[in-house]
């Protein structure tokens, strides 16, 4: 039974989870933590976070041990040789999905595609290779630090302020779209602003512009007249714009509430006395990685209001399944296969970001699902046999092709099925045995069943 979202005592929701004989640390929640907190899991992440209990685990997701900074600063080497002259990003969305699949910090990329998201530059707007890299590498430096600065940097970014229509915000002319965007979906949100507020945030980037792909600050452009934003008045630039926003309870609401729709559920919003402590802290202290460590360690997070209440994105879908053979796949076919299920990469569809929840499954969705994780697992065809379930069922899980069906079982669903599904992959388990004479390709179509079944498809 769920519990009512509306009717939670908030001190018990975000006190951390604690294992008990009722609610047993176990391989169903692992794996729904590696769901949320990153991408999925291997089989040995999965044993170590059994060994190692909830806390020890998130806080390992949080701050990983290896050496985040030096494989960051290795794809950064590779993101900066685009040609600079280039527009298509299809070479940076390559790039992304490798740091997603290779990542020693999966947290780190999940919540960059978070706030990608959030900070969304709409497929419809100009765009360059270039500075999208360089604004990708804005929101992953801060993904995980402190919004007041992420915000800050990101609307004062070259990327953005085009996607802003705030590429040429000149104090005769300035931006509109820009403030409206700013405060409808960056900050305050819908009803918590004025016409007014959007012509004086306008006036405040007056003098911020974008020539050759790069920012420029143009002291003569600029409004420095007095102009009245959200209740207060005064002679304010660009970054006292972003100030007085951050200082409205609105934007801590309405981002701790994304957040929660990220990490926690999807199917039923959250009342405000719920969200309020968390709220609270994140509007004074602005600290993303606090409020992300909160949930991850709440009782909240482990009860059966979040537990597989979200349906994962194409990326989460695809990521996760090779992330689970312990490999990495051509990124080049992945981000167009990506991009037909809905979720282009470096492109979301308006400023608003991708919708998401029941929007990702469709008949047509469905289909290119199955029709990709054939791809993944086939040893033909793009990815040409790079994920051999066969092999890491047998190094991890023993060569018993009933030992291979419950290993695959437990690395990708962590058991935990359905009856109709266990009905289901009893019997590809049964026909993956009668394949003895190429137990490899019978392994293969068992792995596809299991990564189609609708558990699958829930983060």
């Amino acid at each position: 039974m769920l519990l009512d979202p509306q009717n939670i005592d908030p001190a018990w929701a975000w006190a951390a989870y604690q294992p008990d004989a009722e609610r047993p640390w176990d391989l169903r929640l692992a794996g729904h933590l590696f769901r949320r907190a990153g991408f999925g899991a291997t089989w040995p992440q999965l044993q170590q976070a059994l060994r190692d209990g909830p806390a020890k685990t998130v806080e390992r997701l949080l701050r990983p041990e290896d050496d985040v900074a030096a494989f960051n600063r290795l794809y950064d080497e590779f993101e900066r040789s685009i040609d600079p002259e280039a527009e298509s990003t299809d070479g940076l969305r390559v790039w992304w999905l490798r740091r997603m699949m290779e990542s020693p910090h999966p947290l780190l990329e999940k919540m960059t595609l978070f706030w990608h998201n959030h900070l969304a530059i709409p497929r419809n707007r100009p765009t360059h290779a270039l500075s999208l890299a360089e604004h990708l590498q804005l929101l992953r430096a801060h993904a995980l630090g402190q919004f007041d600065q992420l915000l800050d940097a990101a609307v004062h970014d070259a990327a953005m302020l085009l996607a802003l229509s705030g590429g040429a915000n000149r104090k005769a002319q300035p931006s509109l779209d820009l403030g409206r965007t700013f405060l409808e979906e960056l900050t305050v949100g819908p009803g918590h602003y004025s016409e007014s507020d959007v012509q004086g945030v306008a006036r405040a980037f007056t003098g911020f512009m974008v020539v050759r792909h790069r920012l420029r600050y143009v002291e003569r452009e600029h409004d420095d007249g007095a102009k009245k934003i959200l209740g207060r008045q005064g002679p304010w630039n660009g970054h006292d714009a972003v100030k007085i926003a951050l200082a409205q309870p609105s934007t801590a609401r309405r981002v701790v509430a994304k957040l929660y729709r990220w990490f926690i559920s999807e199917t039923e919003p959250p009342s405000d006395s719920l969200l309020e402590p968390l709220v609270a802290g994140f509007a004074s202290e602005h600290d993303i990685a606090k409020v992300v460590g909160t949930m991850l360690r709440s009782n909240l997070f482990f009860s059966n209001l979040a537990y597989r209440q979200r349906i994962k994105s194409p990326v989460e879908f695809a990521v996760g399944i090779v992330r689970g053979m312990e490999t990495v796949v051509n990124a080049e076919p992945l981000g167009h296969e990506l991009a037909e299920l809905g979720q282009d990469l470096c492109h979301p569809p308006t400023t608003k970001g991708w919708i998401g929840g029941s929007t990702w499954l469709t008949d047509a969705t469905w289909i290119r699902r199955h029709n990709l994780a054939w791809a993944l697992f086939s040893t033909a065809g793009p990815y040409g046999g790079k994920l051999d379930p066969w092999a890491v069922a047998r190094k991890r899980g023993g060569s018993a092709f009933e030992a291979v069906g419950r290993f695959l079982a437990d690395l990708y669903l962590q058991g935990d099925l359905s009856p109709a599904s266990r009905e289901v992959w009893s019997r590809a388990t049964a026909r993956a045995d009668s394949a003895k004479a190429n137990p490899s390709q019978g392994v293969r179509t068992l792995a596809h069943v299991v990564v189609t079944l609708p558990e699958f498809q829930l983060a």
